[in-house]
């Protein structure tokens, strides 16, 4: 493993954000540092550690200097980490700091303040918000992995921040007990996949009977070119609960209400044609530039998205004996979502212009076909229902041996989207459109697991083991139709794409004790994949359509696992990590169509999986009142799947497509912790900051239109500099006040860095944005908050505009 080369850079951090980490960093190793010196804290004690579930207790009582603090019980959870004896370096959070600290409306807000992940949620009710974690981009949503209970909510049927985006929404935050954030390839049980990082959301179960109701509103004010809007959202929703004898039941439901900022903006490429005298005149386009900075128009806003959504869920747990229990759970999410556009542009007598199917205007003195204006203009429909499904079979003896299986499946029981070919606005009546069907898309996993403990739960050795299955099939045909909005399949098949994927794998690991201060954590994967009935159809710009029949393909793959752990003191670690990971291509990966001019050509269906080499060293403080850890990392991946400009045989014309990049590698150090009472008693602070070098090291595939090379420049959608900074308050048991900062360096979305200018449609700028919370619990029953995400009102694209300053308010009440 290699030190990250730090020499000669510049951090840009913000200053006051720098000052903030420094101050932190620095209180908190040197609170370390005398505790392990066996010197007196320099902190009072802590009336309730950040890191577990328990209440906060009462302000302290004082008589002159002397502090006489009440007695605490300490009901903290172990982490999945922990309960499951893995190696990996893990981030957690809590139901309970989730409702004080953060602005939730969905699970993946649990994770906004988590060291190196970012969740690309563009707007409240978003389902097209992939992970990303220090070493893999917003655009590689099967570089992670995301389950709930141990069922997985990754949707591995693509690797984009699209339809292999993962379906948190199946998941409300009042369901949530906590999450666990573990990073890196280092446990046996995880398939390759888990390379970014494993996000383990543990839901809670009711141990009498309980019953919630949560009502959250929120405001987002939206300026960006010519919009300006308001755009609201309200959120619904309740949870029913009880355990009666062995029996245990929990009924969870939401609705959301919600509207965004636009999603994309309409563009098009400067003209250099002069108009001529008898076009029509157009006024309202603003010039700008690219994100390649190459001279546009900015001529309207799209994708104001209007989605309502509904999730209801059932989660019933028996138990058989005190040692053997089974919990079945099954969840339904749908979602009616519309689209709408908006134009900059107006003619002579201030008419809104929004294109024409032919003919040409005058934009400044430049002519610009109609028609193309009008591309940029599009009405939208989607409508989504989904089904998950699961039965937990599990022993808890805590003896020599128990076991766990683990069923599950993912089933769209409906997943349609039409989109106009019209002229907008005449399209959001209906008319030409297409409709895509992804109904019959869905997974299914088989995880069975045993644990054998030769000498008793405090032997020197526990093994686990274990086998899995794994089935993805992709379902998604467009057709043509003579009314998008009915969403109907009246017209021909424009085009299908099919395939599926299978894996079985059988893994074993052992936790050996081999000294009270040494711990060896050893493993291996074997994988069996293929992929199978791929199929494609595509429909040419000649009308044409063209049918290919994909081959089957498969692949075998061994991956090894090592991790040493060491004691120095009770309070401080040093861990050292090694893993071997397998990504395997995921369907929509395999089997996608080129097109080419009127020509469509297959890409590369015998795409190899991803290798990476992956290890890590960690030095950790963890005692009652907060942790700090510094990890130095280190990735090589080889045939690392990215979109890149190639070439396919028979056209001469580069297009952009998946392939193999022959090697990449990513090197960091991260400072990541949190610490109680720093200062004063009842402030907390949590944060960290990481430094990444994400190189490209081989890349022969790549064809450059320009003369730019791959080679050496940094990895698409990984940041350089990443940190976060959330500071909060609690004074008593009723007040919590947080403040907390996000930021992160620029980004490329291209393998060669051609996109220069960030801050534009498509680009990836930095940004440093401030959330702000207060929650009041003002007795057993009610809760209470005030919120703000943006509160700087930072505008910034991350591709698309993102949502800028946010209002929220909320209202609990728990039975």
């Amino acid at each position: 493993m290699s030190i990250p080369r730090l020499v000669g850079t510049v951090c840009v951090v913000p200053r006051a954000f720098a000052r903030a980490l420094l101050l932190f960093t620095t209180v908190g190793l040197t609170h370390g540092l005398a505790v392990a010196a066996g010197d007196t804290p320099a902190f009072p004690s802590p009336p309730a550690s950040g890191n577990d579930t328990s209440s906060a207790a009462p302000a302290s009582e004082t008589t002159g200097n002397t502090h006489a603090l009440p007695a605490v019980q300490v009901t903290g959870a172990r982490s999945f980490a922990e309960k499951n004896q893995l190696p990996q370096t893990t981030e957690s959070i809590t139901a309970k700091q989730i409702g004080e600290t953060i602005n939730a409306t969905d699970s993946s807000d649990a994770l906004k303040y988590l060291p190196d992940v970012l969740v690309r949620k563009r707007y409240i009710g978003d389902t097209q918000a992939p992970m990303s974690t220090r070493t893999t981009g917003i655009n590689a949503s099967a570089r992670s992995l995301i389950y709930a209970d141990g069922v997985l909510l990754s949707t591995l049927i693509n690797n984009n921040n699209q339809n292999g985006s993962p379906q948190w929404f199946m998941v409300s935050p009042g369901q949530i007990e906590r999450v666990d954030v573990l990073y890196g390839p280092f446990a046996a049980q995880f398939p390759g996949n888990s390379y970014g990082a494993v996000t383990e959301i543990t839901t809670r179960m009711p141990t009498k009977f309980e019953a919630s109701v949560d009502v959250q509103g929120a405001i987002q004010h939206f300026g960006l070119y010519d919009t300006h809007e308001s755009e609201p959202s309200q959120q619904y929703s309740a949870t029913l609960g009880d355990k009666l004898g062995k029996l245990s039941w929990f009924v969870s439901a939401s609705h959301l209400d919600s509207f965004s900022q636009p999603i994309t903006i309409a563009e098009v490429a400067q003209s250099t044609t002069p108009a001529a005298a008898n076009l029509p005149v157009v006024t309202g386009a603003i010039a700008d530039r690219n994100r390649t900075g190459q001279p546009i128009q900015v001529i309207g806003a799209s994708n104001f998205i209007h989605t309502i959504q509904d999730n209801a869920s059932l989660k019933v747990a028996y138990d058989f004996t005190p040692t053997l229990s089974a919990t079945y759970a099954l969840g339904y999410w749908q979602n009616n979502q519309k689209a709408r556009a908006q134009t900059y542009l107006q003619t002579a007598n201030g008419t809104p212009f929004f294109g024409a199917t032919s003919g040409s205007v005058n934009i400044g003195g430049f002519a610009y076909s109609a028609s193309t204006i009008a591309g940029q203009f599009t009405a939208n429909n989607v409508d989504q229902q989904h089904l998950m499904q699961s039965l937990t079979v599990d022993s808890h003896t805590q003896g020599p041996f128990d076991w766990q299986l683990i069923v599950s499946n993912f089933y769209y029981l409906q997943d349609l989207s039409g989109l106009s070919t019209g002229v907008y606005p005449t399209a959001l009546a209906g008319g030409p459109g297409r409709t895509t069907d992804m109904g019959g898309t869905g997974w299914t996993t088989v995880d069975l697991k045993g644990t054998w403990r030769p000498q008793g739960i405090a032997g020197a050795n526990i093994v686990s083991f274990g086998g899995h299955f794994d089935q993805f099939k992709l379902v998604s045909q467009t057709f043509n139709t003579t009314n998008w909005a009915s969403q109907g399949e009246d017209g021909s098949l424009f085009s299908n794409s099919l395939g599926n994927t299978q894996t079985f794998a059988l893994w074993a690991q052992d936790v050996w004790r081999i000294a009270p201060s040494l711990q060896a954590t050893l493993g291996g994967r074997y994988e069996m994949w293929r992929a199978y009935n791929g199929f494609n159809f595509a429909t040419g710009s000649n009308g044409v359509g063209v049918a290919v029949n994909q081959p089957s393909l498969s692949r075998n793959g061994f991956s090894p696992k090592a991790s040493l752990r060491w004691d120095l003191t009770d309070i401080w670690s040093i861990t050292g990590s090694f893993g071997k990971a397998l990504r395997f291509p995921t369907v929509g990966e395999l089997y996608q169509t080129v097109q080419t001019g009127t020509t469509f050509v297959q890409a590369n269906p015998f795409l190899k999986p991803e290798s990476v080499l992956s290890g890590e060293l960690a030095l950790e403080r963890d005692v009652s009142d907060g942790r700090m850890r510094l990890s130095v990392f280190d990735e090589y991946v080889s045939n690392a799947l990215i979109s890149q400009t190639a070439t396919v045989p028979g056209f001469p014309t580069p297009v952009s497509f998946t392939q193999n990049v022959g090697k990449t590698r990513e090197t960091g150090v991260e400072i990541a912790g949190s610490q109680d009472n720093v200062l004063i008693s009842g402030l907390t602070l949590s944060g960290n900051v990481t430094y990444v070098d994400a190189r490209i090291l081989e890349d022969d595939g790549f064809v450059s239109t320009t003369g730019s090379t791959a080679v050496g420049k940094q990895v698409p959608n990984v940041p350089t500099w990443r940190a976060t900074l959330a500071v909060t308050y609690r004074p008593d048991s009723l007040w919590a006040f947080t403040l907390a900062g996000r930021y992160s360096s620029r980004m490329f979305s291209t393998v060669d860095n051609s996109d220069i200018n960030p801050a534009t449609f498509q680009g990836f700028q930095s940004y440093f944005v401030m959330d702000a919370r207060v929650h009041l619990q003002l007795d057993k029953h009610w809760g209470a908050a005030l919120g703000v995400d943006n509160l700087n009102n930072r505008k910034y694209f991350l591709f698309h505009p993102f949502p800028q300053r946010t209002f929220y308010a909320e209202l609990r009440y728990d039975l």
